[in-house]
C-alpha cells in the first residue's frame, strides 16, 4: 500500500476547498443572473405601461390649456362688456339725468302750485308720533309755558 504524503493530503484539501468555493460562487451567479432577468422583466413591463400614461398625461394637459384658453377668452369678453355696461351707464346718466329732474322738479312745482290757492291758509306740517321717542328739550319747555297761560 501506498501511503499518502502530507502534500497529497494538503493538495486535496486545496481542491476540495476549490470545488466548494466554485459551487457557492456558481450558485451566487445564478441567482444574480435571475435577479437580471426578473429586474429587466419589471423594466419592460414599466415601460410598456409609462408610455400609455405618459401620453395620456399630455393629452390632459392639451386639454387643460385648451380650456384655460377658452376660459381667458369669456373673461376678457366680460371685462369688455363690463366696461361698456359702465359707459353706457354713464352716458345714459349724464343724458337723461339732468333733464329728468328739472322735469320732476317742474312738476313738483306745478302740483304744489295748483294744489295750494292764495285764499286757503296752508296747512300745518303733519306731525308724526314715534313711540319711545322723547321730545328734545327746547321744545319741552314750549310745552310746559303753553298750560301756563293765564
Amino acid at each position: 500500500m501506498r501511503t499518502v504524503s502530507g502534500g497529497e493530503v494538503a493538495g486535496i484539501l486545496v481542491a476540495v476547498f476549490w470545488a466548494i468555493l466554485v459551487s457557492f460562487l456558481a450558485v451566487a451567479l445564478v441567482r444574480v443572473a435571475q435577479t437580471l432577468r426578473a429586474t429587466t422583466k419589471l423594466v419592460a413591463d414599466v415601460t410598456d405601461q409609462a408610455v400609455p400614461l405618459l401620453a395620456d398625461a399630455s393629452a390632459a394637459v392639451r386639454s387643460a390649456q385648451t380650456q384655460i384658453d377658452r376660459v381667458d377668452a369669456i373673461a376678457s369678453d366680460v371685462q369688455e362688456v363690463t366696461s361698456n355696461a359702465s359707459a353706457l351707464s354713464t352716458t345714459v346718466a349724464s343724458t337723461f339725468g339732468g333733464p329728468l329732474v328739472k322735469v320732476a322738479a317742474f312738476g313738483y312745482g306745478v302740483r304744489r302750485a295748483l294744489g295750494r290757492r292764495d285764499d286757503e291758509p296752508a296747512k300745518a306740517p303733519r306731525r308724526t308720533v314715534i313711540v319711545g321717542r322723547t321730545v328734545p328739550a327746547a321744545r319741552r319747555a314750549k310745552r310746559a309755558s303753553r298750560g301756563k297761560r293765564d
